[in-house]
Order: structure tokens, then sequence, then C-alpha cells
């Protein structure tokens, strides 16, 4: 099992997760970080990290973002290692409590 970045990311990207992380199993995008499944060891690190508590364990994933476990397998495999905590995104701070990001995700690497 692994864990898996949902919409509380989007615009945000935070990077208190990727700190925490032994297998540097981050990947980047523009406005979205995710988790590649098969380098997650599943230890749960991240999870207290997130600041915007947009981490969950597969079995924890809420039904409204289901989506997000195929889409962090998705750009996992397209997006550059992210393996060290940087500077979260400028909005970040304006858009840590907004719901229903899903269409401000960019699919773009960083």
């Amino acid at each position: 099992m692994a864990f898996v970045v949902a919409e509380p990311c989007i615009k945000c990207k935070y990077t208190d997760c990727v700190e925490v992380c032994p297998v540097n199993c981050f990947y980047e995008g523009k406005n979205f970080l995710v988790i590649h499944p098969d380098e997650c060891i599943d230890c749960g690190a991240c999870e207290p990290a997130c600041p915007t508590q947009a981490i969950f364990a597969e079995s924890d994933l809420p039904s409204k973002w289901a989506e997000y476990q195929q889409l962090n397998a998705e750009y996992a495999a397209k997006w550059p290692n992210l393996t060290e905590k940087k500077a979260a995104l400028p909005e970040a701070d304006e858009f840590k409590d907004v719901k229903e990001k899903r269409k401000l995700f960019d699919p773009e690497p960083v």
C-alpha cells in the first residue's frame, strides 16, 4: 500500500512532506505533488507533515478524491523527482483552505 496526494495540495505545493520522506518518492508538477506508488514504503511520515492534510493512505483516501490514486501513479512516471524541501507556491496560503480545486490542476511538470 502507498500514500496518495489528493486535491488539497493543488496550488499550494508545500514540501514539508518531501523533507521527511526517507525514500524520495515525491514527484513535482507545476502546482501539485504526487507520490510514486511503487516507491512509497508506506511509512506514513509524510501524512502528518502536510499542512493542507492532502496526504492519505490508499485505504483512507476519501471516495470524493478516488481519482487521485491514478493521478499520482500517472504523473509520478512523467514528472521530475523532488528530494528536498523548497518554498511553497506564492499563492499557497491563499489556496490552502479552498475547496474543489480539481479544475486548477496543471498537468505540466515543474
